[in-house]
């Protein structure tokens, strides 16, 4: 099937041992007996949803939550077998689960997550200063996470992705940068690094005017020292809050910003697949009962497919050009020509890219880049 097209899976984990204060996604506290009827719904939908994947070559699967590590070895590597008994998995596949540090301890365990297949694991480290865990609901500590690396590692593990978050509750600069230096000790070969966002209907949002965030410029300084602090390191940044060792960027999220088709399963998981979008509902226990509800599912236009690559290409380093947008371009040049005289953008060649500083103000620059076609 060597001219098979490449395709991602998604299959999320709904569940947390607790919730984060800034979380928004779909995820379930204390809801660990419905694991096993969880698992075997996705192995269902898995199975259903092999037909239309006959033509493609499965090259990345990403297990994300939730917390997919709180169901164990056990199921996580069954949910891999059932992938690899319905659909064409590549040899090369890059295959990822995401882990909190403290449901991340045990190399036995993990020792058999890299023996069923998978060899990337992303932990959500998030600050490695204990107080800052506590303030966001965190219940591991940070020597868990270097623990949880250490066993990731021992267990053969030679793909290690650390999430960290910056703009946190009352956090300095000072604190920042000894999250980095924590970080960058652990030698991961990934790094996605997010200011936080305080989301409607979180704990975090009710209680914002109390909770002593930094400022917007305060933000933008913890960015500028991000990506200056992990280019020196050896991180290079391919996508806005995305950083890695050179052939380590995470090629499941690539997808997302190159317009590559993905499948998701479970409930408040997305697609992008045939030309359409459409997602799972966020309803454990309709899913767990066998209804596949979606809450959205909408053909997507080739014009819409054109702004997406403008839109989605600016948040990436490689950036857009000309040859690949597929519509006028001039107006979309001025733009550029013009952010690059104030530092904000930069061409390489045909392709137009945004600079740190540029990312910073993406929102504005690619309304105005839509605006401009």
């Amino acid at each position: 099937m060597s001219d098979a097209r490449p395709l991602g899976l998604y299959l999320h984990i709904p569940f947390c041992k607790s919730k984060c204060i800034y979380c928004d996604f779909y995820s379930l506290a204390r809801s660990e007996e419905k694991m096993d009827a969880y698992c075997a719904a996705l192995k269902r939908e898995l199975s259903q949803g092999a037909a239309r994947a006959a033509a493609y070559t499965v090259d990345t699967v990403y297990l994300g939550g939730g917390t997919p590590s709180l169901l164990g070895a056990r199921r996580l590597a069954e949910l891999l077998e059932a992938v690899g008994a319905h659909y064409a998995l590549s040899r090369d596949a890059e295959i990822t689960f995401e882990a909190n540090p403290d449901s991340a301890q045990d190399a036995d365990a993990l020792r058999l997550l890299r023996s069923a297949g998978f060899n990337r694991i992303s932990l959500g480290a998030q600050s490695f200063d204990d107080g800052e865990l506590r303030a966001l609901g965190r219940i591991h500590t940070a020597a868990e996470t270097a623990r949880a690396a250490a066993a990731a590692r021992s267990a053969g593990f030679d793909n290690v992705s650390l999430d960290l978050i910056y703009g946190l509750p009352r956090q300095t600069m000072a604190r920042w940068q000894a999250n980095l230096a924590a970080a960058v000790a652990l030698q991961p070969e990934h790094l996605s690094c997010y200011g936080l966002k305080v989301e409607k209907g979180t704990p975090l949002y009710s209680r914002r005017a109390q909770a002593q965030l930094p400022d917007d410029d305060a933000q933008a300084d913890f960015y500028l020292e991000t990506v200056r602090f992990l280019r020196e390191n050896g991180y290079g940044q391919y996508e806005i809050s995305n950083f890695s060792k050179p052939g380590y960027e995470s090629r499941h999220n690539l997808k997302y910003w190159t317009l590559g088709e993905y499948l998701g399963f479970g409930p408040g998981a997305h697609s992008d697949f045939g030309g359409r979008r459409f997602a799972v509902a966020r309803d454990l226990n309709a899913y767990l009962q066998g209804s596949i509800v979606y809450s959205e599912d909408a053909a997507v236009s080739p014009r819409e497919r054109q702004e997406e690559y403008l839109m989605l290409g600016l948040r990436t380093v490689r950036g857009i050009c000309a040859r690949e947008a597929g519509l006028p371009f001039a107006g979309a040049e001025a733009v550029l020509r013009e952010c690059k005289a104030h530092g904000l953008a930069g061409q390489n060649g045909e392709r137009w890219h945004l600079t740190p500083q540029g990312f910073l103000l993406s929102n504005r620059i690619i309304a105005c880049v839509l605006d401009a076609v």
